[in-house]
C-alpha cells in the first residue's frame, strides 16, 4: 500500500512516528511517513536537508570506524586505526577491453598443480565426487569421500584453488550434517569487530568491494536525478554494514538545495544480523545529524519478507523508489520468477542488480553440482585476484578468506543443496527478470569513468572493466568477478 508523502519541511530535527508491526528486527518499528511527528524512536533516524548522490571513494571511509570501534570498547593502543584512507581516483581515457569467456578452473593440472603437491588433483577430484554423491542422494558414500578430504585438506593453505577447495569442503560438511540457516545464531561482537576489519583491508586492497558500492550508488542516483521529487526510498536486500549510504549521504549534503530532501532505507536482514542492524543504525544516523540531512533506516526480518513479500514493507505515494539487489536475496526465496513479479506490482523506479558472487545468470536454475562447481572457479578466481593485490601479507588473506569469503562460500553451498532439495530453479534471475515484464537500462559514461578509475588506482595488474549484455563488468584477466545492471518495468 501506498500512503501519500508530505513535503513538510519542519520534520528536519523531529525523530518520526512509528508504529508496531511484526518487521524489524529487536522489535523494531516502522514510521509510516517521512513527516515529522515526535515519537521515542528504536531504529529510525532524521536530521535534516537534501538529495542527490555520489561520485567518489568514500563508500567505507565515510564509515566511522572509530566510534565502531569505541561503542566495542575496543579503542585501546592494541586496536589498530580502522578507518580506510583512499585518495581520489585518477582520470584518464576510459577503454572497454574485450571479455573472453570463462575458462575452466577446475583443471589442476592447467593451473600448475602436481598429483604429488599437496594432494592437489586427488582433492579436487574427491571434491567433486562427493558433490555427486550429494547430488544423487548417496548421502553415506558422500561421507565417506568427505572423511577422507578432511584428512588432508586441513587448513585453507597453499594456491588459490586448494584454498577454495578447503572452503567448499567445509561448506559441504555443514550441509551434510544438517547445520543451515534454521539454527540462527546472533554475531558476537568480537566476530563483528573482525568482520569490520575484514571488509576494511578487502577495500584497501581490492576494487572489488568499492566496485559493487561505486556502481550501484551511480546507477541509483541517476534515477534520482531524474526527478523532482525530494523523498528517495531504498530498498536494500543486501546491505551488510551500510558504508554504502555514507556516500551518498556526503552527496547529499554537497549538492543539498533550499527545500532540502529526505533519504529513507529499508533494509531487509537475515535474523542472524540481528547485532549488527543497531551498529549500522546508531553510526548512519549519526553521519546523517552531522551532515544535517533527513535520514531514516527501517529493517524488515528475512522471514517476514518472505512471508510478506513486498507488503511488509511501506512504499510512500511520490516516493522515487530503488530495489537494489544481490543473489543474496534469490539464495533465501524459493521461487526467483515469483520476486520478479511481486517486484512488478511495486514498479520501483529503478532495480540495480549487484552480482559480487559469479551467477552470471547461470545460479539458481542449475544443478547441485553445476552450481558447486561455478562457485569453486569463481571463488579460486577472487582468491587469485586476493593474492595479486596482497602477494605477502597472508594474515591480512586470512583475515580477509575468513570473515568476508568464506561465509559467502557457505551460503551459496547451502542455497544450492536447498535448490537441489526443492526440485531445482525454474529459471535463471535474468529470464525471470524479462518473463516479469523488465528490461535493461544501459549504465551512464560516468558510472564507466568511475569503474575505471577505481580499478586504475588499485594498481593490481589483472583487473579491468568491461561491459558485456548490459551489464558493467569488473574481470580479473577477462573472467568476471562482479556485475552491475539496471532494470525498469
Amino acid at each position: 500500500m501506498r500512503v501519500p508523502a508530505s513535503s513538510d519541511s519542519n520534520s528536519g530535527g523531529k525523530n518520526l512516528v512509528v508504529y508496531d508491526e511484526p518487521t524489524s528486527v529487536l522489535g523494531l518499528r516502522r514510521s509510516p511517513s517521512p513527516t515529522a511527528v515526535e515519537e521515542k524512536p528504536l531504529f529510525s533516524a532524521a536530521g535534516g536537508d537534501d538529495n542527490q548522490f555520489p561520485s567518489d571513494d568514500h563508500a567505507m571511509r565515510s564509515m566511522d570506524w572509530d566510534s565502531i570501534m569505541r561503542e566495542l570498547e575496543l579503542d585501546d593502543d592494541s586496536t589498530p586505526n580502522m578507518k580506510p584512507n583512499f585518495p581520489p581516483p585518477a582520470h584518464f581515457t576510459v577503454v572497454d577491453p574485450p571479455v573472453p569467456g570463462f575458462p575452466d578452473q577446475l583443471n589442476p593440472a592447467e593451473n600448475g598443480y602436481d598429483s604429488n603437491e599437496g594432494g592437489g588433483f586427488d582433492n579436487i577430484e574427491d571434491l567433486i565426487r562427493v558433490v555427486d554423491c550429494v547430488d544423487s542422494d548417496e548421502l553415506q558414500q558422500a561421507h565417506v569421500i568427505l572423511s577422507r578430504l578432511n584428512q588432508r585438506l586441513r587448513s585453507p593453505t597453499g594456491r588459490p584453488l586448494l584454498r577454495a577447495a578447503f572452503y567448499f569442503k567445509e561448506a559441504l560438511g555443514s550441509v551434510l550434517s544438517g547445520l543451515n540457516r534454521n539454527q540462527i545464531r546472533l554475531t558476537s561482537w568480537a566476530e563483528i569487530v573482525e568482520r569490520i576489519r575484514a571488509i576494511k583491508e578487502f577495500s584497501v586492497i581490492s576494487p572489488i568491494p568499492l566496485f559493487s558500492h561505486f556502481t550501484a550508488n551511480q546507477a541509483i542516483l541517476d534515477t534520482l536525478h531524474q526527478s523532482s521529487s525530494p523523498f528517495a526510498h531504498i530498498v536494500d536486500f543486501d546491505i551488510g554494514f551500510g558504508g554504502q549510504y555514507a556516500s551518498l549521504m556526503r552527496e547529499i549534503a554537497e549538492k543539498s538545495s533550499v527545500s532540502g530532501g529526505f533519504l529513507r532505507v529499508t533494509a531487509v536482514v537475515p535474523e542472524e544480523l540481528a547485532v549488527e542492524t543497531r551498529l549500522v543504525k546508531e553510526n548512519l544516523a549519526q553521519f546523517a545529524r552531522d551532515l544535517k540531512i533527513r535520514f531514516q533506516i527501517d529493517f524488515v526480518l528475512m522471514r517476514t519478507f518472505e512471508m510478506l513479500s513486498f507488503k511488509a514493507i511501506r512504499f510512500v505515494e511520490g516516493e522515487r523508489t530503488v530495489v537494489l539487489i544481490s543473489p543474496v536475496i534469490f539464495r533465501r526465496l524459493n521461487g526467483i520468477s515469483r520476486f520478479a513479479n511481486d517486484l512488478r506490482r511495486v514498479s520501483p523506479n529503478v532495480v540495480v542488480f549487484v552480482d559480487s558472487e559469479g551467477w552470471n545468470g547461470i545460479s539458481g536454475a542449475g544443478s547441485f553440482q553445476r552450481e558447486f562447481v561455478s562457485g569453486l572457479e569463481f571463488y579460486t578466481m577472487v582468491l587469485e585476484s586476493l593474492d595479486a593485490a596482497a602477494p605477502n601479507n597472508d594474515l591480512v588473506k586470512k583475515i580477509i578468506e575468513a570473515f568476508v569469503l568464506q561465509p559467502k562460500i557457505a551460503s551459496a553451498v547451502e542455497a544450492a543443496a536447498v535448490n537441489k532439495r526443492q526440485g531445482g530453479g525454474e529459471m535463471t534471475w535474468r529470464e525471470a527478470f524479462c518473463a516479469a515484464g523488465m528490461r535493461m537500462v544501459p549504465l551512464s559514461q560516468f558510472v564507466d569513468f568511475q569503474a575505471e578509475c577505481l580499478v586504475e588506482k588499485a594498481q593490481v595488474r589483472g583487473f579491468h572493466v568491461a561491459k558485456r549484455q548490459g551489464d558493467l563488468v569488473l574481470c580479473w584477466h577477462g573472467r568476471p568477478l562482479v556485475a552491475t545492471s539496471a532494470w525498469r518495468f
